[in-house]
């Protein structure tokens, strides 16, 4: 049976192994697909969708506040000028 010092000496070999191996098929990966982009001229537009970034769009304001002109989107918290008060009449 192993001792203490034998196992974690055995895992410092171990995760050294892991390392090695993840980084060589790390590298033979990038390879591969640098010559699929290159085969089928792959762009960056082609692997990552604009899509993505749609949810940052601005959400158009849904209430306005007739003394300040303050907006707001009906969304999150609700501002202090419109709390407790009918929505409907500063509806935009």
């Amino acid at each position: 049976m192993s001792n203490y010092d034998e196992l974690i000496e055995q895992r410092k070999l171990l995760d050294q192994q892991i390392m090695a191996i993840q980084q060589r098929e790390k590298q033979e990966a990038i390879e591969s697909i640098k010559l699929m982009i290159e085969k089928y001229t792959i762009s960056v537009g082609d692997l990552f969708s604009k899509k993505i970034n749609q949810t940052n769009k601005k959400v158009p304001a849904k209430y306005r506040n007739p003394v300040t002109g303050e907006t707001w989107t009906g969304r999150g918290k609700a501002p202090l000028w419109i709390v407790g008060k009918q929505r409907e009449t500063f509806l935009i």
